[in-house]
């Protein structure tokens, strides 16, 4: 139980590491979302999609384990324009 426990605090600790990036995936898509359509349903549609389709979901996890690491280390994000 106590490695369970050690186990799960290491784990939210790597969750909760302080590489903040500018996120450039996630606002990328959403982004896009703003300008699918000028009926604002329609964004809010979309949006909702998103995350029940988890397209927000990997952008997120994507932008905190690959594109941020890589903009801390290296100084560039891989996605930015």
């Amino acid at each position: 139980m106590k490695k369970l426990l050690a186990a799960g605090v290491l784990a939210l600790g790597l969750m909760n590491s302080s590489c903040i990036g500018t996120n450039q995936a996630f606002n990328g898509i959403h982004d896009w979302n703003q300008n699918v359509s000028e009926n604002k349903w329609a964004q809010e549609a979309v949006h909702l999609a998103f995350w029940i389709v988890p397209v927000y979901n990997f952008a997120l996890l994507g932008d905190i384990v690959i594109f941020n690491s890589v903009e801390f280390w290296t100084g560039d994000n891989p996605l930015a324009d």
